[in-house]
């Protein structure tokens, strides 16, 4: 089980990305070949296409998110125009800035 360094997109949005047996995550193992659902926390700001996840939708920065599709998860990273920094769990592309 790792924890993964907190992501930082090219805009400047990030967030937690995790995934293990202590995690919202599917499948809730550690070090998984792939996950189809992970865990986000605290992102830097209100992200509307994660925003149905939110345990506390009144607290969207300083909330977790479980069992958020891996695939959401890339969407929210290409929006934000890839990643610059951070760790993804296992499975999920890393998509990076040119």
């Amino acid at each position: 089980m790792s924890d993964n360094k907190r992501i930082e997109c090219a805009d400047g949005f990030s967030m937690s990305v995790q995934a293990s047996r202590f995690n919202y995550c599917s499948p809730r193992v550690d070090d998984a070949a792939a996950y189809e659902e992970v865990e986000i926390g605290f992102p830097s700001h209100a992200e509307p296409l994660l925003r149905s996840y939110a345990e506390d939708a009144d607290r969207l920065t300083d909330t977790v998110y479980p069992y958020v599709p891996s695939q959401l998860v890339v969407d929210v990273v290409a929006k934000h125009g890839g990643i610059v920094s951070g760790d993804l769990p296992a499975g999920l592309p890393y998509l990076e800035i040119s």
